[in-house]
């Protein structure tokens, strides 16, 4: 696991908490946050895979 799997995982977690706790809450601006993280954590997780594919 590389450096990208990892912020992949961390911004992934993190985003549920933000998106949790917007649902939670009512507020819509951080559940959006939220989403916006999780999306942003599955890039970086992608990211992650293309470099493990081009160091094999």
């Amino acid at each position: 696991m590389d450096k990208e799997h990892i912020k992949g995982a961390a911004k992934k977690a993190e985003g549920t908490v933000k998106e949790t706790a917007g649902k939670m809450t009512g507020d819509k601006s951080l559940e959006l946050k939220g989403k916006a993280d999780k999306v942003e954590g599955n890039i970086r997780d992608a990211a992650g895979d293309v470099k493990d594919k081009f160091k094999k």
